[in-house]
């Protein structure tokens, strides 16, 4: 009865004002191009290692430089946001990102490569936690669903595109047009955004804690690549050098935590833990944690199921995850709207019971699998993604006092990259061991392969069980806004 009066008693969604929308717009656009280059390299890599002459062990540097940059400077973006203005941060970040890109355009050789990828990345961390927190302080909590449901597109099908585009555009050029083709997009996000964004938020004269920084640099980079290199065994190092910098990561992570809770007494921390004190919060992230070690751990074993057992082409691969991501970006809008009038348990509950049901589905493929399964398979996958994303970032950021909104943007950000990596190592890791119990040969045996990629799933089918069960426990914020919500207004 109470929640219906609440409901009764909530003013009419307000328009967003004309330059409010201009911003989000502007940002949205600018995350998507950011996002898309993410997953656009890793069609390339075989092209690139054969032009360069360089070994995979090499080459895997351009995706953990990539990964360990954004680990580093995530958990930074919070004192970011609240230091400087959301103009000065915008042009930082995609001025960081259209260098970065021209560097990879232009690069000689394969260290400059890796500069230019981690150039990029320094753009690409700081553009997601911008864009969460400008929405947050900008719109208010009864039309955040619809506005959460576009930053879904970008996270979703920005992703998916990759493969596809990068595909499509090794078939017809070399490697390098992969990055000639993003600099004039980037190149104009940056120019009409340097002409239109205009501030949102009140920059705050912040300390910022050194030690801090370098804690949180060793904790998250030490886990990121060490889950990383679990994940790739022949990778950068081996094994041994991924268990101990995943071990450093975690004993770091540990003091990490102890610093940042006696510093947000003093309101010092650079990542404010007191959002866990929300439970909306941490059930949310959690769950969201949980579909993103499924999400991760598909995009990478589905491929090398499909390539190394059915024998497919890597441009047949992208375009049969070409129509779930689509479909996923379509439905964020409108899972988007549905979150502004339902309980988010309407949503949460169906979409993590069918990303739990189609893993234990793909747990049972074979040498034969027809290929319209797989596609059945991702596009109700990616719907059930669809109805999992847009209402855990409301919900979750939701239930957070607006000056958490932009240390819950980052922390949000972070742990979206470790359990992006632990759910590729997870998925990985089973893979090849059970590959090399079947066979001798492991994954040079397509029977082998074929029964690690069962067992990868199978490990992620019950993962996922976790997120059922959280989902009962997500809950709509009450708005408390009262018409007020964050700076710019």
């Amino acid at each position: 009865m109470t929640e219906e009066l609440l409901e009764t008693e909530k003013p009419q969604p307000v328009r967003l004002p004309a330059r409010d929308k201009l911003v989000i717009t502007i940002l949205l656009v600018s995350a998507f191009v950011v996002i898309l280059n993410e997953t656009i390299m890793n069609v390339a890599l075989p092209r690139l290692m054969e032009d360069l002459r360089i070994q995979p062990t090499t080459g895997q540097w351009l995706a953990t430089a990539f990964l360990l940059t954004m680990a580093v400077v995530i958990p930074v973006t919070g004192f970011l946001i609240q230091r400087f203005s959301t103009r000065a941060l915008f042009l930082a970040a995609m001025g960081l990102f259209t260098t970065g890109t021209l560097v990879c355009a232009t690069a000689p050789g394969f260290e400059m490569l890796v500069v230019g990828r981690v150039v990029q990345a320094s753009g690409t961390a700081i553009m997601m936690p911008l864009l969460m927190t400008t929405v947050l302080n900008l719109v208010p909590p009864a039309r955040r669903g619809v506005v959460m449901g576009n930053i879904s597109i970008v996270i979703s099908v920005a992703p998916a595109l990759g493969p596809t585009v990068s595909g499509l555009i090794l078939s017809v050029f070399d490697w390098r047009w992969i990055f000639w083709l993003v600099l004039p997009i980037a190149l104009a996000a940056l120019l009409i955004g340097g002409r239109r964004i205009q501030n949102v938020t009140t920059p705050r004269r912040l300390p910022l804690d050194i030690l801090s920084v370098v804690l949180s640099a060793i904790a998250f980079g030490g886990l990121v690549f060490g889950l990383s290199g679990l994940g790739e065994p022949d990778g950068v190092g081996g094994a041994g050098v991924a268990v101990t910098a995943a071990g450093v990561g975690a004993v770091t992570l540990a003091l990490f935590i102890i610093r940042q809770l006696r510093l947000q007494r003093a309101e010092r921390a650079l990542l404010d833990l007191r959002t866990f004190t929300e439970r909306n919060f941490t059930f949310a992230i959690a769950m969201l944690c949980a579909s993103m070690i499924a999400l991760f751990g598909t995009i990478i074993v589905l491929p090398i199921y499909m390539q190394n057992v059915l024998g497919l082409e890597p441009i047949s691969v992208g375009l049969i995850l070409l129509p779930g991501g689509l479909l996923m970006g379509l439905l964020g809008p409108v899972v988007g709207r549905l979150y502004d009038r339902l309980n988010p348990k309407v949503l949460v509950l169906p979409g993590a019971v069918l990303v739990s049901g189609v893993l234990f589905g793909l747990s049972m493929v074979g040498q034969n699998t027809p290929v319209v399964l797989l596609v059945a398979a991702h596009v109700v996958l990616s719907m059930g993604l669809a109805l999992l994303f847009t209402p855990l970032f409301s919900a979750g950021l939701g239930a957070l006092p607006p000056h958490l909104y932009s240390h819950g943007s980052a922390t949000v950000g972070t742990l979206q990259q470790l359990a992006g990596a632990a759910g590729t190592a997870l998925f990985i890791a089973v893979l090849a061991i059970v590959a090399g119990s079947v066979s001798p040969g492991g994954t040079e045996d397509v029977a082998a392969t074929a029964a690690g990629v069962r067992a990868a799933f199978l490990c992620g089918a019950v993962i996922s069980l976790s997120a059922v069960v959280l989902g009962f426990f997500i809950r709509k914020p009450v708005d408390t806004s009262d018409g007020h919500h964050g700076g710019g207004h």
